[in-house]
């Protein structure tokens, strides 16, 4: 009766009997600490002293209560909330809930609000600063407060793009599992943007070229989002690949895409500028993470545009494609379903 009841839950559960063995262990549990650990003493297989000490405590007599048992993997440690509780003097039992994602969610808040403080504490330090400089002792300094005043407009501007980064990202986040349903013809949409960035780019001495936007393809997609997408790509393009002096923003028809199970259609946006080490490519769309920090900052960069890119991307049921060599350019590749 006993296996049959715990074979029906779902999560590892061990049963330990008064002699300190382990009686019963459902699938998942011997899954989770071994084939053959019944009828063997439960330090054999629950080593870590926090589980240890509880059952301890419990098969004594004593209360019931939590604690962790990480299970390191070749890629990421799993981590599980066990619950111990007393089975009326017949020894205990032990509950194992996975808690990895949960864990992992509060790192990456907790990051998050981390980042966000310190990329709002750098500006908002430099314009106190300046504040105060020019309330003492540049008060009556023309050259000085046109300076400082220039300065504090950058800052003020990075602080208020970081902040429409951070809406956008939140906005993007929250209607992640709703997937547009609009048409959107993607060739025409490349022209205005690329056109909406043609002053950028003159500026940095690089030319924009648009192929492939004479095909008359629709996608189901957000306007809104997908320009943000293309605006994100194409800047990003021009400012950190402009040592190659032009820009291509490629249309291709996809007749079938295998990850996305049918046809497509891929924007690629290509520089051939310094390109990017391998090392960073995995981790380019991570919020705030930058290949130069420095050199970003100086561009007005605040670090979200891919993560934005991701998920916006996700929403709309596409592939992003990262690929670049040192020396040799960039080439980011958004591939989106025509159905």
């Amino acid at each position: 009766m006993l296996a049959a009841l715990l074979a029906g839950i779902p999560m590892p559960v061990v049963v330990i009997g008064t002699d300190a063995r382990i009686q019963r262990a459902n699938p998942p549990a011997l899954a989770l600490l071994g084939e053959a650990i019944e009828g063997r003493h439960y330090m054999t297989a629950l080593r870590q002293p926090e589980v240890v000490a509880l059952v301890d405590r419990v098969l004594a007599g004593g209360e019931g209560g939590q604690a962790r048992h990480v299970v390191t993997g070749p890629s990421r440690d799993t981590v599980y909330r066990v619950v111990v509780a007393p089975l009326s003097g017949e020894g205990a039992s032990l509950a194992f809930e996975d808690i990895t994602d949960i864990e992992l969610s509060s790192a990456i808040r907790r990051d998050f609000v981390a980042n966000v403080s310190h990329e709002l504490r750098t500006p908002l330090t430099a314009l106190l600063g300046f504040i105060e400089t020019l309330k003492g002792a540049a008060r009556d300094d023309p050259a000085a407060r046109a300076r400082f005043l220039t300065i504090m407009e950058r800052e003020a501007t990075r602080m208020n793009r970081l902040v429409g980064d951070l809406l956008s990202l939140s906005r993007v986040e929250a209607e992640e599992r709703v997937r547009p349903s609009e048409r959107v013809e993607i060739g025409g949409l490349a022209l205005s943007v690329a056109a909406t960035l043609r002053g950028v780019a003159t500026e940095a001495g690089v030319t924009i070229e648009v192929i492939g936007a004479d095909q008359a393809i629709e996608v189901p997609a957000d306007p809104d989002q997908l320009t943000q997408v293309l605006h994100n790509l194409i800047e990003n393009a021009v400012k950190y690949g402009a040592s190659g002096k032009r820009v291509t923003v490629e249309i291709t028809r996809e007749p079938h895409v295998p990850a996305l199970r049918g046809p497509g259609v891929t924007v690629a946006v290509i520089d051939r500028g310094e390109g990017i080490d391998a090392i960073h490519l995995p981790r380019l769309t991570e919020r705030f993470y930058r290949v130069d920090t420095d050199r970003s900052r100086a561009k007005g960069g605040t670090g979200l545009g891919l993560a934005i890119v991701k998920h916006i991307v996700n929403r709309h049921r596409g592939r992003l494609k990262i690929e670049s060599r040192k020396g040799e350019g960039s080439r980011f590749a958004v591939t989106l379903p025509l159905n």
